[in-house]
């Protein structure tokens, strides 16, 4: 893996990502070998949209060493790059036509105009549609890079219009390096937060700078370990939803207050100062979106937790196999051996796919503390409810 400190720019903060980073780099330099539509999958935290973003700096910057022109792209300044990344559960149909209308202008100051989606998984059927035209007849200088977990999260009328590219899981070690080099903590807690975040690069930095989500992640695997009831059972899960929802509130509560500042000063109206008639629909407008990203932040907070429980019982099933050498929870390596005798592997299996039926039926928007009991009950009992 290349040295952040050396890898040519705007390629900088792309890692492990060698073979994706070649082709990208050629097509850049390369009208011949560029395709109009791009996708690129791998799985959360590999560094898509991160590579998305200098694939779009290298496009739009009229050389290799138009340095500035990147830097504007990176940051996401520069006027011929459209970025769409949401907060909400879903990506709407008015959100996907705006960037089909901007894809139809010229390139103002760069060599392309790019479109970047970075999460077009997030698209319902109708929405995808609104793509459609634009992706099988784009102008000739615009180039969309749509980001994804897989392939199969787009319809099969997307994936034919796009070239995809697959990235490669991140090891271990490497994404504890990046930590490491990226926020300056020490070798032993960049190693910890890459291992538990299962090598996702953003929830490993807030792991390895944030004290107290490292003390959540570990409460909630303790708490899960000690259940032995149904009563625990429904106290546990009612904390871990609590826990998320106060977690997802520290997430957004900032931003919000930020966005209703920022539209109390653009209509001359002081904080506390009641709101006119005529400007309540824009008012109602940012409330009713802040409750959508609200609710999507707990959804990704409950997720997350799932993901933590899966690794949880992951390991309980290497150790049935007698592979303790390959755990993600060491520190837990004494509660994890206790739990892998007392139980038989198809036990263990029934639980992980409970695990998986329990985010199946969060995305259908089950309450998240009924699923979680169910999925609790199930822990302790080894039956499905």
């Amino acid at each position: 893996m290349p040295d952040a400190a050396t890898a040519p720019f705007p390629w900088t903060d792309v890692w492990g990502q060698d073979a994706a980073v070649e082709i990208l780099r050629g097509a850049a330099s390369d009208p011949a070998s560029l395709s109009h539509a791009w996708l690129i999958t791998g799985p959360p935290g590999s560094g898509r949209s991160t590579l998305a973003y200098a694939f779009a700096a290298a496009l739009i910057a009229r050389d290799p060493g138009d340095e500035a022109t990147m830097r504007q792209v990176l940051a996401r300044t520069h006027p011929d790059v459209t970025a769409l990344r949401t907060d909400k559960v879903i990506i709407t149909i008015a959100e996907a036509r705006a960037l089909v209308e901007r894809s139809y202008f010229s390139p103002s100051a760069g060599r392309y105009r790019v479109i970047v989606v970075e999460d077009a998984d997030r698209m319902v059927e109708r929405t995808s549609n609104v793509l459609l035209k634009a992706l099988e007849e784009p102008p000739e200088r615009t180039v969309w890079i749509l980001c994804a977990p897989s392939e199969a999260d787009l319809l099969p009328t997307i994936r034919s219009r796009v070239r995809s590219l697959r990235l490669r899981e991140p090891d271990v070690d490497d994404v504890a390096r990046l930590i490491a080099h990226r926020t300056g903590v020490d070798d032993a807690t960049a190693e910890q937060a890459a291992r538990h975040a299962q090598r996702h690069i953003g929830m490993a930095q807030r792991l390895a700078t944030d004290a107290a989500a490292r003390r959540r992640r570990d409460t909630t695997l303790r708490a899960v370990l000690r259940v032995r009831g149904v009563g625990d059972a429904v106290t546990v899960a009612g904390e871990i939803v609590q826990a998320a929802t106060e977690d997802a509130k520290a997430l957004t509560v900032e931003r919000d207050a930020a966005e209703r500042a920022a539209l109390l000063r653009a209509v001359g109206l002081a904080e506390g100062q009641a709101v006119p008639p005529a400007l309540r629909t824009q008012f109602s407008a940012l409330e009713d979106d802040q409750k959508k990203r609200a609710t999507r932040s707990l959804r990704d907070g409950i997720d997350r937790v799932l993901t933590d429980l899966q690794s949880l019982f992951r390991d309980v099933v290497m150790l049935q196999y007698g592979r303790g050498d390959e755990l993600i929870n060491r520190e837990l390596t004494d509660d994890l051996r206790a739990l892998a005798a007392a139980w038989d592997v198809p036990r263990t299996l029934r639980v992980l796919d409970h695990l998986a039926e329990t985010r199946e039926s969060l995305e259908r928007n089950v309450a998240p503390t009924l699923a979680l009991e169910s999925l609790l009950v199930t822990v302790t009992s080894g039956r499905t409810p």
